[in-house]
């Protein structure tokens, strides 16, 4: 579509909104931006916007001017299943996703990573992978950095390193990466896809688009995204945790193998690497695999996986006060990630859950606490959702908490030396957060205060 003169409706004032509206109104569109937000509670960049000519609509839904636009951009926040969406759809009008907005105006190879968990860890080091060769690539996408914002930068030498996730695919029509990559499925966003049909196959359109020019990173101990190979026409390349395959990238013992085309050889032993647990070792794994597909030597590959210190808000180590280690997980939003955070503690855990409710199970989480859990702190909630769920399994070692303030002091008064805390809520940050970044930026504050007293 040219936009010159075109109406666009954004819808929603968060970072990739804003980021929407404004590439729109440079492509010369008449962009209105629209929030359930009232006008005194809009953002700074909002205003900002509407003084270069963008006009703002708050305080409810566009019902009444959705189907007089040329073109609607959804934020990743924005149901699909909106009336005044499926008016404009039913009236001729485009819906697009922001993500599909910035894909049509980029000329540069993409590399798209998608899954449950392990998207951000794995996106950063991909980004790494691709900056070692390809400096000017950006690295974007639901790792917190709108797609649209970075796209009028690039050129066709450069490249696209997005983290994707299954809300950016609801409206996606053309995305076309050259590089795909599904990390692992397990139940997440239930609440909005309502089944897990629904939830992966927007996880599959990240590969929808693909031919057998393109490439797809698989998990092959996944049986969800094993199934995936017969469904993608790209080149598959799996990764396995588990086992020796004749063809991908694998753990074996304390050692990453690569068999792919005329590559057999040793990629690097997980000691050399600072992050830990089998679940970054995946995550290594993927990102290793997609730097091939791009073509950058081993050797690059080996000495950026050498250098990755992981990411902030996943398991990221904080401090030790008084003898007790601090972790701080807050983007453990879901019960796998969380689950793979427990895994990865070699202590005994004092541990922080809960908050918004997805609608999914804790038993899987919940189950593990029995001999590796010394005492759940909750808040949010679905406090008493996984109080439940963690008694039926026998534990009964818990404690709720009005605020996240006082989940953090109880913490540091039942931990000993030799335990440590962990801030891994399996649950979403909204209700008592903006967002998990701010939970994990409160929990670390509030951990290194104990330091100066």
């Amino acid at each position: 579509m040219k936009y010159t003169g075109k109406r666009a409706l954004v819808c929603g004032m968060a970072k990739s909104g804003i980021a929407a509206a404004a590439l729109l109104q440079k492509l010369g569109a008449v962009v209105t931006l629209q929030d359930m937000k009232e006008r005194d509670a809009v953002p700074a960049a909002a205003l900002e916007l509407e003084k270069e000519g963008v006009a703002l609509y708050t305080g409810k839904n566009p019902d009444d001017i959705a189907c007089e636009q040329d073109l609607i951009v959804l934020s990743p926040g924005i149901p699909c299943d909106l009336p005044f969406i499926e008016a404009a759809e039913a009236a001729g009008v485009e819906v697009i996703s922001e993500v599909e907005l910035a894909y049509r105006e980029t000329t540069c190879p993409i590399t798209a990573i998608t899954g449950t968990n392990g998207k951000t860890t794995t996106t950063t080091l991909t980004g790494e992978i691709m900056k070692a060769v390809r400096p000017n690539t950006a690295v974007v996408g639901n790792i917190g950095v709108p797609y649209s914002e970075k796209v009028q930068g690039l050129t066709e030498q450069d490249w696209v390193v997005a983290e994707i996730s299954s809300f950016q695919m609801e409206k996606a029509k053309e995305f076309h990466p050259h590089i795909s990559a599904v990390l692992n499925i397990t139940p997440d966003h239930l609440n909005r896809h309502k089944t897990m049909e629904v939830y992966i196959a927007m996880k599959e359109r990240v590969f929808a688009k693909q031919t057998a020019e393109d490439f797809c990173i698989l998990n092959y101990e996944d049986e969800a995204c094993r199934k995936m190979a017969d469904k993608t026409a790209a080149k598959v390349f799996f990764f396995s945790s588990a086992q020796a395959l004749a063809e991908g990238i694998y753990l074996q013992d304390k050692d990453i193998f690569v068999k792919w085309q005329d590559i057999d050889e040793k990629l690097i032993s997980v000691d050399e690497l600072q992050i830990l647990g089998v679940h970054n070792y995946e995550n290594v794994m993927a990102a290793a695999a997609m730097g091939i597909c791009a073509g950058v030597a081993l050797d690059t590959i080996r000495q950026v996986l050498k250098s990755f210190a992981g990411v902030e808000h996943r398991i990221e180590y904080v401090a030790t006060v008084d003898g007790v280690d601090y972790y701080n997980d807050s983007k453990g939003t879901n019960t796998d990630a969380s689950i793979r955070a427990v895994l990865a503690m070699q202590k005994p855990i004092v541990l922080i859950g809960g908050g918004y409710d997805k609608g999914v199970s804790f038993d899987d989480w919940t189950k593990l606490f029995p001999g590796r859990v010394k005492h759940l702190v909750l808040i949010g909630v679905t406090a008493p959702q996984i109080r439940a769920s963690a008694e039926k399994f026998g534990f009964t070692a818990m404690t709720d908490c009005e605020t996240f303030a006082e989940a953090v002091d109880l913490c540091r008064e039942k931990a000993e030396p030799g335990d440590c805390v962990l801030l891994s809520p399996a649950c979403a940050s909204w209700g008592m957060f903006d967002n998990y970044e701010q939970r994990g930026e409160m929990f670390k504050e509030q951990v290194r205060s104990y330091l100066q007293k």
